[in-house]
């Protein structure tokens, strides 16, 4: 129900996804009497592979997250988030308010053991191919052990979904030195040289482009504005480009012979490609789609969410920060048995 176009943009995106994918079943969760209409609309029934689930209320996207979880507890995203936890479903999509989503999954999902805090993760194009950063927002002042257990979340993520055995992690800094950095930076190094992973080292912003690492660690602050510096950066390109081809006669004509380099360019940097943050660290896969997404876009975010399940990324997760136990002694998650061991 949530974003920019609500059951307009995430019902025929389900419905594409599900006409091409014959393994995968839909919930579409909801008002009912909104969502069968747009179903109708498509001329696509409700069916045993794709199925309403009934919420009664819906989260706006300027509600304030703590009211959220305290006062729609019937809502579409609580509702969604319910179905993980009761394994009804194995993963959530929403491109609803992305504070009332954080904060609910968390609430109900509970972190895995060993995890503090869920990270958002999003992939980004690079010249290399694309890479991983987190966070992107869902904390703002982390310590050196969060932005640890961030590296060792995405770089379990790319070798859950992309098979590579040994990714290579960055850590987001004001240079590549070790001396650079704030005092938690320069921890979080010392913490991921140790960790076993595949540590390069420290990466400036303009190393994400480049795609010098697999994996970008950063806190949420850092990594939200990096974000939104570099889609303004591309809007501002795309303007750019737009207003020269137009400027006269000639350069309109040369647009014309360019079309098909413009219309792979673009293909190339697309964001609606990438869309789709992981909220990762929580014991359930949930996917934040672009409040703004269309139905491509969309149906990105749900191919994102089906991956991360068929590549067992929650068990790799666990098991990878089961092998550092001595960098979690002080975690107050670590110690807390999994759902499934936990008595009813």
């Amino acid at each position: 129900m949530g974003g920019d176009h609500g059951p307009r943009v995430t019902v025929p995106a389900a419905i594409n996804y599900l006409q091409s994918h014959s393994e995968t079943d839909i919930i579409l969760v909801g008002l009912p009497d909104v969502i069968e209409l747009e179903l109708r609309s498509h001329k696509f029934a409700p069916s045993p592979r794709m199925r309403v689930q009934a919420a009664s209320e819906v989260i706006g996207m300027d509600e304030s997250p703590a009211l959220a979880l305290r006062g729609k507890k019937n809502s579409s995203m609580r509702v969604a988030i319910n179905l993980v936890k009761s394994g009804e479903a194995q993963a959530c999509v929403s491109a609803g308010n992305t504070g009332a989503l954080i904060a609910t999954a968390r609430f109900v999902l509970k972190t895995l053991p060993g995890i503090d805090r869920p990270a958002l993760a999003v992939v980004l194009p690079t010249i290399r191919g694309h890479t991983y950063v987190l966070d992107l927002g869902a904390n703002v002042d982390c310590t050196a052990e969060h932005l640890l257990q961030f590296g060792v979340m995405g770089a379990t993520l790319v070798s859950s979904v992309e098979n590579k055995e040994k990714p290579s992690v960055g850590l987001l800094n004001i240079g590549e030195e070790e001396i650079k950095g704030n005092e938690v930076v320069k921890q979080a190094a010392e913490l991921l040289r140790d960790s076993g992973l595949n540590f390069y080292g420290n990466i400036e912003g303009n190393d994400i482009y480049k795609g010098t690492t697999d994996v970008v660690v950063c806190d949420g602050f850092v990594g939200n504005v990096a974000l939104k510096t570099s889609e303004g950066v591309a809007q501002m390109l795309s303007i750019f480009l737009r207003e020269e081809f137009r400027r006269n006669l000639l350069t309109r004509f040369a647009s014309l012979i360019a079309i098909p380099v413009i219309k792979a360019f673009k293909r190339r940097i697309d964001h609606r490609r990438y869309n789709g943050a992981s909220l990762l660290g929580l014991r359930g896969i949930v996917i934040k789609s672009h409040g703004s997404a269309d139905s491509l876009a969309f149906g990105f975010a749900i191919a994102r969410a089906v991956d991360e399940v068929r590549g067992g990324m929650l068990r790799h997760i666990s098991e990878r920060v089961a092998q550092l136990p001595h960098h979690f002694k002080n975690s107050s998650s670590y110690h807390r048995p999994l759902a499934e061991e936990r008595p009813a």
